[in-house]
């Protein structure tokens, strides 16, 4: 995917450990740096701009218990790595919870035609190469992403937008707080092997406030939460740009 479509060398995570970079990726702010944390996020955050802009959303995590369940961690399922199940507008709202969502439920939405504006996927540990391996997650990957980038309603012009990438780098890379990371954008409004080889672009730092409001903004928002609002745009890797 990275060479067909459109991948980044100058992607930094902002922090350490993966909680921080979840919420930056979610409210444009690093809510704490606990990955015990359990409390719940009241700041302005993608759920709020969603609902307020008439868009749907929904969270699809592997391994969660059930459906609309946002305690802590249980088995394979990290509730650090699930960042939309700690904010208020969900919590406080039994309509909200229900976007929850087990994995599975991506294939019958992909199927009903009745995919969100906005989703967010969550691997479990074993396939997210934080307990497995990256081979692993790479089949994990080819097996459950192929159908999504294969559907009419994603891979039509004006279709979808996949983003491919990692919360932070290993600890002992601290480059702009949270080390550098892989960053893959697929759709087919995506520019092709994008950047060339060999190409003397300047190479933009961009980090996982951009990626938020990158999401955002394709999904119909004009309102970005925290860091996003300011963050520099991606609109490069996409055709006509």
């Amino acid at each position: 995917l990275a060479k067909t479509y459109s991948s980044w060398v100058g992607y930094y995570a902002d922090t350490h450990p993966s909680i921080g970079n979840y919420f930056m990726l979610t409210t444009g702010q690093i809510i704490t740096n606990d990955d015990g944390y359990t409390g719940t996020v009241t700041v302005d955050n993608v759920v709020r701009e969603l609902i307020a802009a008439g868009k749907t959303w929904k969270e699809y995590s592997e391994a969660i218990p059930y459906q609309g369940y946002y305690g802590g961690d249980t088995g394979e399922y990290a509730e650090r790595h699930n960042p939309l199940s700690y904010m208020s507008d969900v919590r406080g709202d039994p309509a909200q919870q229900q976007n929850l969502a087990p994995f599975t439920q991506l294939a019958t939405d992909i199927a009903n035609h009745t995919l969100p504006n906005y989703g967010f996927i969550v691997p479990d540990l074993l396939d997210d190469a934080h307990d497995g391996t990256l081979a692993q997650a790479d089949t994990w990957l080819q097996t459950n992403i192929a159908p999504l980038l294969a559907s009419p309603d994603f891979n039509t012009p004006g279709g979808g937008l996949l983003i491919i990438t990692f919360d932070e780098s290993e600890d002992s890379d601290t480059q702009f707080g949270g080390g550098q990371v892989a960053w893959v954008v697929v759709g087919p409004d995506v520019r092709l092997a994008f950047p060339p080889k060999g190409a003397q672009i300047p190479i933009v730092v961009y980090q996982h406030e951009s990626t938020c409001r990158f999401m955002m903004k394709l999904a119909g928002v004009s309102v970005f939460p925290g860091n996003a609002a300011t963050a520099p745009d991606m609109n490069m890797f996409l055709t006509g740009n």
